[in-house]
């Protein structure tokens, strides 16, 4: 399996596929050749259908994570192997289509009162003024925050992507305080070391805390406030195609999900009931 891995492995950088995805779609492939205790180019389509659908019945994990194994198999049979892949033989799970859960600005507002430690305050606060995720927040470096321009710029986001996105004033106001209170160097949000950006998982902590403290039941994770940056913009009457160019998103299908979640257009609708009953 080693010199596969190899081959494999360069494959994955020839295509310019991020650290992370490399050494997830590595992993997989190593599991699944373990699975039948045989190397990978020694097997094929029906043992691939026999893996996926083991994952599914006896392991019962999430479809995100089958369709992220099938992505790194076929990678390595279409690509590292040349063969074909069989898509009628070798069907993908459907996702399921599951709305993501949104906090109400009250509710936003909230978290950022119950977050004490100034670090993490600006933090969320960046992150839902800018609509980021989580990774792009934590490797944002001073230079980043453009406040001649009144702009965030977002070095290679997912999908190896520049951009740039809103600094909104009272953002600016915090990051400034947060600035003088803790005098940062190079990363914007430093960690332990200092000459590391902050994790992700620091991040994750703090916001579960905030968020008990806040009182609020609804199961919110720090990317809520990214899709709260997407539906409060909708309802304030900004265009898809704005907040699209903002996120990051390459397919407007993708952005097109924040219209299900406002609920202006539904609240506006009165149930026949009320107007059976006059009210």
């Amino acid at each position: 399996m080693s010199t596969l891995r190899e081959k494999m492995s360069m494959d994955l950088q020839l295509k310019n596929y991020s650290p992370k995805t490399q050494q997830a779609y590595i992993r997989y492939v190593k599991r699944y050749s373990e699975y039948f205790h045989q190397s990978p180019d020694q097997l094929g389509t029906d043992e691939i259908r026999a893996y996926l659908h083991y994952l599914i019945i006896n392991k019962k994990v999430s479809s995100s994570y089958i369709n992220s194994v099938y992505s790194a198999l076929k990678f390595f049979y279409q690509i590292t192997l040349k063969r074909e892949w069989d898509i009628k033989e070798i069907p993908r799970m459907k996702k399921h289509k599951k709305l993501p859960v949104v906090l109400s600005t009250s509710e936003v507002k909230q978290i950022f009162e119950a977050t004490t430690n100034l670090k993490y305050r600006a933090i969320f606060m960046t992150i839902y003024a800018a609509g980021l995720r989580i990774s792009e927040a934590s490797n944002l470096k001073i230079s980043d925050i453009d406040s001649k321009n009144m702009q965030i710029r977002v070095i290679q986001g997912k999908g190896k992507k520049d951009r740039y996105t809103l600094l909104s004033i009272e953002n600016l106001k915090v990051l400034r305080e947060y600035f003088k209170y803790y005098r940062p160097i190079l990363w914007l949000f430093p960690g332990n070391p200092l000459n590391k950006s902050i994790s992700t998982r620091s991040i994750q902590k703090m916001f579960k805390k905030s968020k008990e403290k806040a009182g609020i039941k609804k199961e919110a994770t720090v990317h809520t406030l990214r899709h709260c940056f997407a539906t409060h913009l909708i309802e304030a009457g900004t265009g898809i195609y704005h907040i699209q160019k903002l996120m990051g998103h390459t397919n407007p299908k993708t952005t097109s999900i924040y219209i299900h979640l406002t609920r202006q257009d539904v609240l506006n609708v009165k149930s026949p009931l009320d107007l059976l009953m006059g009210v």
